[in-house]
């Protein structure tokens, strides 16, 4: 008997084209009885199998597990190692993407289940994996084979039901008898205790030290292999081949796991001595790496570059530069002096064999770090270049929450679709982060004292720019912060600014990081590119609501860098800033305003 929690328009419509397919096969070779859990969902991910088959192993009566891809491809081409067009023939448009080998996807899922679930680790030969692509015939113009399969990924044609059902026969008991054992096996499954992963720098840190490192996922996995083919494909440039440079554009929002491809593509290529390079526009975000990730010292600074650290670089001195968080590439040369003054992301693009840019468009937060993935695309084919865009689905971070970037971005008007109640879009999922609100900063840091303390994990406030961000003074010999931020009798310190350090106090790169980081508010400068678990957020008056609608007032904001824009550039950077600060939790985020209309509306949606 299936059963599923939280289903989409979509599934609904994947499931009447494809689920017919497998429950008729079962109940035709008399395994009707398992118990089939729907779009079951990885921990902490976004990601979701279709289908798990739960049942009983004919041979040891343990529980048995075979987690299923269904496609309805019918013609499906291997378009490089790994990657597969679905639909050969159609007019390839810009949106169009690769896709994972159905076998390596739900390989990576069953791999992705045994290593956030311990107890079904314990026994990982009862688990395997099985793409079905029910309307697939293998003719001659089948390319699908090419691909080494194993227990977690296997694949099957609808020509193919003969090795299907032996394979299934030998998974699963087809006695009826056992068809409350299968009913136990699938709620064990969805029951078992999930352990979350590690912090995404003890992974990157583990990652390029040789140590086992990320697992990418679908199109985490399409974007890290397009980037290594296209470094193969320079590699023999230097043989005498035809080469056309590539560059690879990944797009995907907060915690879609665009750092966690950058380290990946990072440690695949480190024995190419100094010719990868990591850059980012953010200090507190490469200090952090530097310090963090390798241990700091000269090979760090060597490793972990600023995008302004290419001036007068020679072409293509780098095969690879990973541009992280790409949409702080300063836009600093008009288009009609591209010939004369090449833009910073053009001198990026020149430095290197294969150029990667990982961004969100909705992070921009500065003037003139307001780069898109179509404006580097645009730069990318003045230049000459071919350009491969990837576009990420799905959050990561904040539980792996399907939901929480789409409300966050309808509740400050950044995306289509009016704002909702957290609870009204969660209803009947299996969803489980945490939002709330707060009626004042005192209220906010309680909320956070109590999930860290119930639930672990570290905790963090942050806010707009909206006070005065002054340099400690020194007091009684000591340099001790000011309390700059001061909403009612709640008073609190700024993170310290970075190179005018307090004794006791960790500078502004490693606030996020720092355990010492508590009892400081963080600002969008240190917040970015961070995370952790519990996240507080502070609406200053820079962006209130007025009668239903976001209002960003300029004279509110004590950033210099934004506040002398024109009022629809501020707006835009005003609601990013507060985007980005909003989804840096890992397991909850709770929110606050000044403001009491706002902090009524905020009230309001956060149920």
């Amino acid at each position: 008997m299936p059963y599923s929690r939280g289903v989409n328009t979509g599934q609904l419509g994947a499931w009447r084209n494809s689920l017919p397919a497998l429950f008729d096969l079962l109940v035709g070779i008399g395994l009707g009885h398992l118990q089939v859990i729907l779009e079951f969902g990885l921990p902490y991910s976004p990601m979701r199998v279709d289908a798990v088959l739960c049942g009983i192993a004919p041979d040891s009566g343990r529980r048995s597990y075979a987690f299923v891809e269904l496609k309805q491809w019918s013609r499906p081409k291997l378009v490089a190692p790994g990657l597969v067009d679905p639909i050969p023939g159609r007019d390839r448009s810009r949106a169009w993407q690769p896709e994972l080998h159905p076998a390596e996807q739900v390989r990576r899922y069953c791999q992705y289940a045994l290593d956030f679930t311990p107890s079904l680790a314990r026994t990982p030969d009862a688990v395997k994996g099985l793409a079905y692509l029910h309307n697939a015939n293998r003719t001659e113009s089948w390319t699908l084979d090419d691909f080494d399969f194993d227990d977690f990924g296997q694949l099957y044609t609808k020509d193919q039901l003969g090795d299907l059902v032996s394979d299934l026969y030998s998974l699963f008991d087809d006695d009826p008898a056992t068809e409350s054992a299968a009913r136990e096996a699938g709620g064990w499954l969805d029951e078992a205790k999930k352990t979350p992963g590690g912090s995404f720098l003890k992974t990157a840190a583990a990652a390029l030290a040789g140590r086992e490192g990320f697992l990418l996922l679908d199109a985490q996995k399409v974007a890290y292999d397009l980037v290594l083919q296209a470094v193969e494909r320079a590699d023999r440039s230097g043989s005498g081949g035809a080469w056309n440079k590539t560059v690879v554009v990944v797009r995907g929002g907060p915690g879609s796991g665009k750092s966690a491809i950058a380290v990946a593509l990072m440690s695949a290529l480190a024995g190419r001595q100094g010719k990868v390079l990591h850059a980012t526009g953010s200090k507190a975000f490469t200090e952090t790496l530097r310090k963090a990730v390798i241990g700091g010292g000269p090979r760090a600074g060597e490793l972990f570059k600023y995008f302004n650290d290419f001036r007068g670089w020679t072409r293509d001195a780098l095969d690879v530069l990973v541009c992280d968080e790409a949409h702080r590439i300063r836009d600093d040369v008009p288009r009609d002096r591209w010939n004369k003054w090449p833009p910073q992301v053009a001198r990026l693009i020149d430095v290197a064999k294969v150029p990667v840019f990982l961004l969100d468009d909705h992070q921009a937060v500065r003037p003139r770090e307001s780069q898109t993935a179509q404006q580097i695309v645009e730069v990318a084919h003045d230049r000459g270049c071919h350009v491969e865009e990837i576009r990420l689905d799905g959050q990561f971070r904040c539980g792996g929450s399907r939901h929480f970037d789409e409300w966050v971005l309808r509740l400050l008007g950044i995306a289509d679709g009016a704002p909702v109640r957290w609870s009204d879009l969660v209803d009947g999922t299996d969803d489980e982060y945490v939002v709330s609100s707060a009626v004042s900063p005192d209220a906010l840091e309680n909320w956070l004292l109590r999930q860290s303390r119930a639930f672990g994990g570290t905790a963090r406030i942050a806010a707009g720019f909206c006070w005065d961000w002054s340099d400690p003074v020194r007091k009684d010999g000591k340099y001790q912060p000011v309390v700059d931020v001061q909403i009612g009798g709640w008073r609190r310190p700024w993170n310290i600014k970075q190179g005018r350090e307090a004794e006791g106090y960790p500078s502004a790169s490693y606030w996020a990081t720092d355990p010492a980081g508590w009892g400081q508010v963080g600002c969008i400068y240190t917040a970015q590119g961070f995370e952790y678990d519990w996240a507080g957020v502070i609406f200053g008056e820079d962006l209130v609501v007025r009668d239903g609608r976001w209002v960003a007032r300029r004279d509110k904001s004590r950033d210099t860098s934004v506040n002398g824009t024109q009022s629809e550039e501020f707006d835009r950077l005003v609601r990013n800033t507060y985007k980005v600060l909003m989804t840096r939790g890992l397991q909850g985020t709770c929110l606050c305003s000044v403001d009491p209309e706002t902090a009524e509306f905020l009230l309001k949606y956060s149920g």
